[in-house]
């Protein structure tokens, strides 16, 4: 049997942000009204190299898309070996036989799904006059975060951007690249530090591995939205705790979020228990609870990934190489 096997560079062309947040959307309401299986991910930690391993799998009954992505996170690979932080292999499967219907990159697929889940999130959680947006890093993350905001609001005002003083190139290199999405409609200033990034902001995106708090309590005003991209693994955190204290906290998975995601530290440290978050984000979207519900709330996302988000981007994209004709087939069995 053949099997369709997709490079990066072949992947990156077939997928529109405003597509994939739509696929995402529906994988979020499908998890909520119970038609998904999809296991906590599966970690391999690697503390003599500082990176980690994760398998995760899943299933949308009623879409009939299956997959399983295995990625990793090595934050010392751009120095030390020139690669990317975070690489992912995809298989898509056919769940009616077991069968692989395509073998693909998954890197540009988990950035695009991972700013689609941020987007649906703002969505959601922020004010819909959201104009002015921070963002704490400036890597793959921040790009497509901000591609799905522009996607979602017909326009920003002003996009700040903060990263650390050793990634000032990258921060040039990032105004640059998202300079012409934005249609000469919106500022994007690079800034010299966290809180000049976030004071004021209407929507805050943190996307740093860090393991200690960035965003101070102080800095944060009433009707701010923030969504949690970094903490993605036991121990890291980019908030101080106690915004946690002040804010209505939503989760993409709880059992993921409270083992990984931003949550998880001061839920381990007792600062939060699980009665301070109010849910899920597919609950939200499926209806089955409420999200915002005043302009002054304060409001946190707290995103780890969810197998189910990658299976729909990944049939996304093999939908549209089948009818472009685009990739390489190979004998597998």
């Amino acid at each position: 049997m053949r099997v369709l096997l997709l490079t990066e560079k072949e992947i990156k062309p077939l997928l529109l942000m405003s597509e994939v947040m739509e696929a995402v959307e529906n994988a979020f309401k499908e998890k909520a009204l119970g038609y998904a299986q999809m296991p906590p991910k599966i970690y391999l930690t690697y503390d003599k190299y500082n990176g980690d391993l994760r398998a995760m799998p899943s299933y949308l009954e009623r879409l009939g898309v299956s997959a399983v992505k295995v990625v990793n996170s090595h934050p010392d690979n751009p120095k030390k070996f020139k690669l990317p932080t975070v690489m992912a292999t995809i298989v898509l499967v056919d769940p009616k036989n077991g069968a692989p219907l395509a073998i693909m990159s998954g890197n540009w697929i988990t950035a695009m799904r991972t700013g689609a889940a941020g987007g649906i999130a703002a969505k959601y959680l922020a004010r819909k006059d959201s104009k002015v947006i921070g963002l704490v890093g400036a890597g793959t993350q921040a790009k497509t975060q901000l591609m799905a905001l522009l996607s979602l609001y017909e326009r920003l005002e002003e996009v700040r951007v903060w990263s650390r003083s050793e990634d000032q190139d990258r921060m040039k290199e990032y105004v640059s690249e998202m300079e012409p999405l934005c249609r000469g409609k919106t500022v994007i200033s690079p800034v010299e530090s966290v809180k000049d990034a976030v004071v004021d902001a209407d929507i805050i995106v943190t996307t740093t591995p860090s393991r200690k708090p960035l965003v101070s309590d102080e800095w944060i005003s009433e009707g701010t939205h923030i969504t949690c991209i970094g903490a993605d693994a036991p121990g890291k955190e980019e908030l101080d705790p106690s915004i946690l204290l002040r804010a209505k906290i939503y989760v993409d998975d709880w059992e993921q979020g409270s083992h990984s995601g931003e949550i998880n530290v001061p839920l381990a440290k007792g600062i939060i228990t699980e009665e301070n978050v109010q849910g899920e984000l597919g609950e939200v979207v499926a209806g089955l609870k409420t999200g915002r519900t005043s302009a002054e709330e304060i409001t946190v996302f707290t995103s780890t990934g969810l197998a189910i988000q990658d299976a729909v981007t990944a049939k996304l994209v093999y939908e549209k190489a089948l009818a472009d004709n685009i990739g390489q087939w190979i004998e597998m069995f």
